[in-house]
């Protein structure tokens, strides 16, 4: 197990506090070893499978939009 130091916290949580914003997501029960399935068969964690599909929902609805970043 990894021990931080107490200057590794700090700065930690500075970051996410300026840098990061939670966003609660309810998910159903029975639908969870499907999304757990999927993020494992492309190599990600759920958080990161999640994250992975806003981007990709949101540069599909920009090119749609004609909006190219």
């Amino acid at each position: 197990m990894t021990r931080y130091s107490d200057k590794s916290k700090e700065y930690s949580l500075a970051y996410a506090k300026a840098k990061l914003k939670r966003i609660p997501l309810d998910y159903p029960l029975d639908e969870l070893p499907a999304l757990q399935a999927a993020a494992q068969q492309v190599g990600e964690s759920v958080n990161g499978f999640i994250k992975q599909a806003i981007r990709e929902r949101i540069d599909k609805l920009n090119e749609s939009r004609g909006l190219n970043e």
